[in-house]
C-alpha cells in the first residue's frame, strides 16, 4: 500500500498536523482555535505587570512577591472566570480538553508549572505549554 503524506512512516508515529489544535478537533482560525503565540505572551505581559503593580503598592520592593501575587491571580480567576485577566482581556479562555468545568486542581497545577517557567517553553505541534498538557487544558480564542 503506498504511503502517503499524513500517513506514519513507523509505528508509534504521527502525521505532522497542518495547524494547531488539529489534532484536538479545534478549528483552525476563529472562535475556538488554538490561542496563539502573541496573544499568550501578551496575556502574560498583562498579567505580569499587574502583580507587579499590586506588590509594589503593597510590599513595596520585594523579589518574590510580584511572583507569588501572579500565581494567586492564575489561580483564582482560572477557577472563576476561566482565565486570567490577561487571557481575557485578549479574548481567551482555559478550558479542559474533555469539556466541562476547569475545576481547580487544573488551576493550581498549570499555575505553579507555569511559575517554573520551563514547562512553559516546551511546547506540542497544538502549541500548548507542557503546563497545559500536564492539566489537560487549552487556551483558546473565544
Amino acid at each position: 500500500m503506498p504511503r502517503s503524506e499524513s500517513t506514519p512512516s513507523r509505528s508509534g508515529e504521527t502525521s505532522p498536523s497542518r495547524y494547531p489544535g488539529e489534532r484536538l478537533g479545534l478549528p483552525e482560525s476563529g472562535r475556538r482555535s488554538v490561542a496563539r503565540v502573541g496573544r499568550r505572551i501578551g496575556a502574560l505581559a498583562i498579567d505580569w505587570a499587574i502583580a507587579s503593580v499590586i506588590a509594589l503598592a503593597i510590599f513595596g520592593q520585594t523579589q518574590w512577591m510580584p511572583l507569588l501575587i501572579f500565581l494567586a491571580m492564575q489561580i483564582l480567576f482560572i477557577a472563576t472566570i476561566g482565565g486570567s485577566i490577561g487571557h481575557r482581556l485578549l479574548g481567551m479562555q482555559l478550558v479542559p480538553l474533555r469539556g466541562g468545568y476547569v475545576g481547580l486542581w487544573r488551576p493550581i497545577v498549570r499555575s505553579v508549572l507555569l511559575c517554573l517557567a520551563i514547562p512553559a517553553l516546551i511546547w506540542d505541534s497544538d502549541q500548548r505549554g507542557f503546563h497545559d498538557v500536564v492539566a489537560g487544558t487549552v487556551l483558546i480564542r473565544v
